[in-house]
């Protein structure tokens, strides 16, 4: 994993993340996210395969119909499918600057796809946590 100094310099830097598996369930751990990171002042994008007003937001069926750069995909998708996650991180033309495995999530194949490219691979974290912890 990265070093808490490298992700707050990369946190500080980015604007736009996209949320991959977003819902607005009350009392789930993708809303309590969600909505944390738009308060934040982060330009969030949700991303669901059925959903389509997430958040008040317009929402993506998949990463690779978002149009404009993302520079975190922040993913609340079980482990077996981060890899087909990172698969289309590799298509985008602007590759993110993190690829964000929500608490619990882990995914050896989906770091080594992306092993070696500009998007580093942060797993098993929370991202409002984090991001609460280096910015108070």
């Amino acid at each position: 994993m990265l070093d808490f100094n490298s992700i707050k310099d990369i946190l500080a830097q980015s604007r736009t993340i996209a949320v991959i598996g977003a819902k607005d369930k009350p009392s789930q751990p993708v809303d309590m996210v969600g909505r944390y990171l738009i308060s934040a002042g982060f330009n969030v994008i949700p991303v669901h395969p059925k959903r389509q007003n997430v958040w008040g937001l317009k929402t993506y069926p998949s990463i690779k119909d978002v149009k404009e750069p993302v520079d975190i995909v922040d993913l609340f998708r079980a482990s077996q499918f981060c890899p087909d996650h990172a698969r289309e991180v590799l298509q985008l033309a602007q590759p993110p600057k993190l690829f964000w495995m929500q608490s619990g999530i882990r995914s050896p194949e989906a770091e080594e796809l992306l092993a070696g490219t500009p998007t580093q691979v942060v797993s098993d974290e929370c991202l409002m946590v984090v991001h609460r912890r280096l910015f108070r």
